[in-house]
């Protein structure tokens, strides 16, 4: 680990008190299912769209960091593709409602790249790297994360849902 000041430890400390309390409560509303509505699976993702393209223009990538952007971002796609896929969905027979419900293994996931981003952020000086290039990785490969996770439910939803109504006429 870096020689960081002292006091920058403490609020690496709090960050993870609130990261775990915040986690605490979520894991207890994952019991529930959820309502799942297609048409509003794009919103998280054009917010966050909006968000990455403010960062990146506000310190725009030179020369090889476009390679390094890419890469978080096919990163995050792969790593979102997954955890879209540990989301449970099913669709009510009767009225062909779609619902959803969180994996707690989405929830450890998350967790791990909380971790691992904190890890990169008290380290990346140590090892030289520019801490705010860092931080726009980061946001990028939340693009990824975020973008890929919604596309992977919304494709595996609207194929139940296909299903779910086809069914009858089978029978």
């Amino acid at each position: 680990m870096g020689q960081g000041h002292p006091g920058a430890y403490i609020g690496y400390l709090i960050t993870a008190i609130v990261v775990c309390i915040i986690l605490v409560f979520r894991f207890r509303s994952m019991r529930r299912v959820q309502k799942l509505r297609l048409e509003r699976l794009w919103v998280v993702p054009a917010l966050y769209a909006l968000v990455t393209a403010t960062v990146l223009y506000q310190s725009m990538p030179r020369g090889l960091q476009w390679l390094y952007v890419l890469i978080a971002l096919a990163v995050g796609a792969l790593l979102g593709w997954r955890r879209g896929a540990m989301m449970r969905i099913s669709v009510d027979p009767e009225t062909h409602a779609l619902n959803q419900q969180a994996s707690p293994a989405a929830m450890l996931f998350i967790l791990v790249l909380i971790i691992i981003r904190q890890g990169l952020r008290m380290e990346a000086s140590t090892l030289g790297f520019n801490l705010a290039f860092v931080t726009d990785l980061l946001v990028v490969f939340a693009l990824g994360l975020f973008a890929a996770t919604r596309l992977e439910m919304y494709l595996r939803a609207r194929r139940l849902l296909e299903q779910a109504r086809a069914a009858p006429a089978q029978r």
